[in-house]
Order: structure tokens, then C-alpha cells, then sequence
């Protein structure tokens, strides 16, 4: 079964729907959401994706990343996701969004209007092989020095997204929201 995209415009407003792989072909403008994950010691669960993925395989990246597919809302796809990718599930909540448009590699480029949401849980994780090659938890200042000294390990949008969810999450400790 192919997998279709949400088309959208710089508003985020739908324009249509096409197929995936066609979408990163022509680097078309559609709907996607990155999920950072944290425990309650506030360490990022990252994962690193699977070698067989169709583009930035073996990169280190947020705890979810996907699409919402044609007629269904985002809030629904990030938990469905978070199930299949991860095989866990916790609350989330929309902290900003983001568009970008980055070459990733095999002829395919992103062009992502990005929700990205932050939620928090510390039980179990059953990742799927077919998505994540490995995860691991680790500490955003971590991260952080690790990206100044090696960026080309971790995804595009990720290293993208990291500064404003490091600035939110530092901004919100002091709120308790991790």
C-alpha cells in the first residue's frame, strides 16, 4: 500500500494529497510532526533510524517522526505513531511548528511543515525494527555538544527543531512542564 502526504501551504492550510515518495521527489510542501520524548530526569529518548529507510538511515534523531495521513488530524497521527514506531504511548503537547526544506539524499528532499510536540513517560519502550535501529536516552546539554562537533549524525529537522525545544524545555522547567 503507498503511503500518501498532506500537501499544505506556508499556512499549514491543505491543498491536496499526494503520494510520499513523489512528494520528496519534488520537494513539495506537506503536513509532518516531530515528537521529543522525555523521562522524568528530563533526557531526550532519541532514536536512530533504521538502515533500511528510504532516506537518512542510520541517523540520530527525536523519539517520533512522521506524517498524519490524507483525513486524519495531527493530534491522532502522533499517538498512532508513537504506538508503531515505539511501542509506547504518553501524552503530548503541540509546542511550536516550523517549515524547512533540506536535500536528505537519494535524489529526495524535505519540504516539511513540522508540528512538533513534547510530552514525557518513563515506562517501557518497544521500538519497531522496522523504524528505529537503536534508541537511547540522553541529556540535552549532551546533545547539544555533541551536535556542535558532529551535526552530520543526527536528521536534518532534528538539528533544526533541538534549539527551540532546548530553549522551551529550559524555559518550562521552572513551570514543572518536565
Amino acid at each position: 500500500m503507498r503511503e500518501h502526504v498532506i500537501l499544505v501551504d506556508e499556512n499549514d492550510k491543505e491543498t491536496g494529497v499526494m503520494e510520499k515518495m513523489e512528494a520528496h521527489e519534488k520537494g513539495v510542501l506537506h503536513r509532518a510532526f516531530s515528537i521529543f520524548v522525555f523521562n522524568k530526569d528530563n533526557k531526550l529518548i532519541l532514536h536512530r533510524r533504521a538502515l533500511s529507510k528510504y532516506h537518512s538511515p542510520g541517523l540520530w534523531t527525536n523519539t517520533c517522526c512522521s506524517h498524519p495521513r490524507a483525513g486524519e488530524c495531527t493530534d491522532d497521527a502522533v499517538h498512532r505513531r508513537l504506538i508503531e514506531e515505539m511501542g509506547f504511548d504518553t501524552e503530548l503537547e503541540e509546542i511550536f511548528s516550523f517549515t524547512y526544506k533540506s536535500e536528505v539524499g537519494q535524489g529526495l528532499t524535505e519540504h516539511e511543515f513540522d508540528h512538533v510536540f513534547a510530552g514525557v513517560y518513563d515506562g517501557k519502550i518497544n521500538a519497531n525494527p522496522e523504524e528505529v535501529d537503536s534508541w537511547k536516552l540522553m541529556d540535552m546539554d549532551d546533545i547539544k555538544s555533541e551536535m556542535q562537533t558532529h551535526p552530520e549524525l543526527y536528521t536534518v529537522w532534528f538539528r533544526i527543531a533541538f534549539e527551540r525545544v532546548y530553549e522551551f524545555i529550559n524555559n518550562n522547567k521552572k513551570k514543572g512542564y518536565l
